[in-house]
């Protein structure tokens, strides 16, 4: 580890004693290690000693900086393991920091470029328009046409300092999991799941792509606009994007001013992210509203525009039948086939009681059947779900997670800008549509056309291992015990051909770097002949 890494755990170290963080977890449950950290740091006093553990979580990971910050508001998402008093806390982090050197930006997008910005751009506004923990905004226009763009260029440094504070935060997580209570917060797997956000944040070819993608799945809608990328200026460093003019989608008394429709908006909104979901199986997972402008044009008939395409997630075609069976499920207050459906899929522990998993999603869903369900929070009705579930033994997957933060986005949204609105009653009708169009047999013919060809090339092997293991398993079923002692020893005969093979190879791979070092060829031709005679054992024992 270097010097540079043992500072920054040093600093870690020092702000968790500080902020007194070790109340996060019960103190029997405490690791050993984490305690003796804690008492070895006793020189630096306490802060905030008297708050909530959610503010001094909240302050510590401020104090921490932009890679913490962006952890935390990950954190926020994952309700389903954190309290609603951390989640709620966790929420209100700023990704906010000063933006870097203008002279360093130019540098580097001259240098993804791979000439000089007036090249390709007039009126390029030294000035950033925006400025965040991974990147920064600056404006200009086409030197082609005049058509205003902004550019996203990283943040210098910046994959260094990721980089070492996530093999920090891996350290620490595996800290927590050492604990019996700690290895409930799957600690390890939500790390490796912020290292796969943040990093891939990081490279903008992808997110370019990403929005390429969304943009083309809702060409010609009337619900979400996705600005035009550039491809001809992508580099991992460096995007350019149609500058857009809209209205903030929180800047409530703007919209109300040019009369906007807010509750078709805010229909729109729900119609957009089950269209994502459902119909593209690639959907925009960090709609958070700095993200999400309305346009100015057509207030009466409102649509989105979308920015920031770095954070996708994607469903497998089962994830999302069962997905849509788990929500009608709910709506129709079927506890046992909901409990069924999480053991059918695996996501809880098999050996999970049934019974006893009906009886745990009865009371905590049964309050709810008496109100009304514009009254219903969808999103917290998934991640009560997924709470629940997680006592049964499930581990969220991270798609499943970005689904539920972009569920929560998406509802908290509509209700701000429209509070009656009924999002069950929106949503149900397209789910049901869409369940019903999975049976349809249009879509049994389109599942039979995408694995036919797969079918078609095993198809002239299926006569022979059907043969092959009819044999067997009438051999099997007469002389069981001669069958099972024929495959243990073909097992070691194969495993004990594959080290002489092996051997064999290293041999004769050493003999011809010894050539080149030795002056006589005698222990050169030693180890070559050796390792021949390897690959012959090796041939002779495979022989049946």
């Amino acid at each position: 580890m270097s010097w540079r890494a043992l500072r920054r755990g040093f600093t870690i170290l020092k702000v968790l004693r500080q902020y007194q963080l070790i109340d996060l977890l019960p103190a029997e449950r405490q690791p050993t290690l984490l305690r003796l950290l804690d008492r070895a740091l006793v020189c630096f006093p306490r802060q905030q000693a008297q708050a909530p553990v959610a503010q001094r979580l909240k302050l510590a990971l401020q104090s921490l900086g932009p890679v913490f910050i962006k952890f935390g508001q990950m954190l926020s998402t994952r309700r389903d393991l954190l309290p609603d008093e951390l989640a709620d806390a966790l929420a209100l982090l700023q990704d906010q920091v000063p933006p870097f050197d203008s002279q360093l930006a130019i540098e580097r997008i001259e240098a993804a470029l791979g000439h000089p910005i007036e090249e390709a751009f007039d009126d390029f506004d030294a000035t950033p328009l925006a400025s965040a923990s991974v990147a920064q905004i600056h404006t200009a226009r086409l030197k082609s046409d005049g058509q205003a763009v902004v550019l996203k260029v990283i943040r210098p440094g910046i994959e260094q300092t990721i980089r070492s504070d996530l093999s920090l935060m891996e350290w620490g997580a595996k800290l927590v999991a050492s604990s019996r209570h700690g290895q409930r917060l799957h600690a390890p797997e939500v790390v490796a799941d912020y290292r796969r956000t943040i990093l891939a944040e990081l490279d903008l070819v992808r997110e370019a792509d990403n929005a390429r993608q969304l943009r083309v799945n809702f060409e010609g809608s009337d619900a979400l606009y996705v600005p035009e990328v550039f491809p001809q200026f992508n580099h991992r460093d460096l995007m350019v994007m149609e500058r857009i003019d809209g209205i903030p989608v929180t800047d409530i008394p703007a919209l109300k001013a040019q009369g906007t429709n807010m509750k078709r908006l805010a229909e729109r909104g729900v119609e957009v992210f089950f269209t994502q979901v459902f119909r593209d199986n690639f959907f925009h997972a960090d709609m958070h509203p700095g993200n999400i402008f309305v346009a100015r044009e057509h207030p009466e008939d409102p649509y989105y525009i979308g920015i920031d395409c770095g954070i996708v997630g994607r469903l497998s075609e089962q994830d999302k039948r069962d997905m849509a069976a788990i929500f009608l499920a709910f709506f129709n207050h079927d506890y046992r086939q909901l409990a069924q459906i999480f053991l059918s899929t695996g996501w809880v522990d098999a050996s999970a009681d049934l019974a006893e998993f009906e009886f745990a999603l009865r009371q905590v869903f049964q309050p709810l059947e008496n109100k009304p369900l514009s009254e219903i929070s969808f999103g917290h009705v998934l991640v009560s779900l997924f709470r629940t579930a997680h006592e049964f033994g499930m581990v969220v997957k991270p798609q499943l997670v970005l689904l539920e933060k972009t569920l929560l986005y998406i509802e908290g949204l509509g209700r701000q800008l429209y509070p009656e609105l009924d999002l069950w009653a929106t949503a149900k009708p397209f789910l049901e549509q869409w369940m019903t169009e999975q049976h349809s047999p249009q879509a049994q013919l389109k599942r039979w056309k995408e694995v036919a060809p797969r079918l078609s090339e095993q198809l002239p092997e299926l006569p022979e291992l059907l043969h092959e293991n009819l044999i067997l398993g009438r051999n099997l079923l007469a002389n069981p015990g001669q069958v099972l002692n024929r495959y243990i020893l073909e097992r070691r005969r194969q495993h004990t051909s594959s080290l002489f093979l092996w051997g064999g190879g290293v041999l004769v791979i050493s003999s011809t770097i010894l050539l080149g070092k030795t002056v006589t060829i005698w222990p050169s031709a030693t180890l070559f002949c050796l390792g021949i005679l390897a690959w012959l054992v090796s041939w002779q024992i495979r022989k049946p």
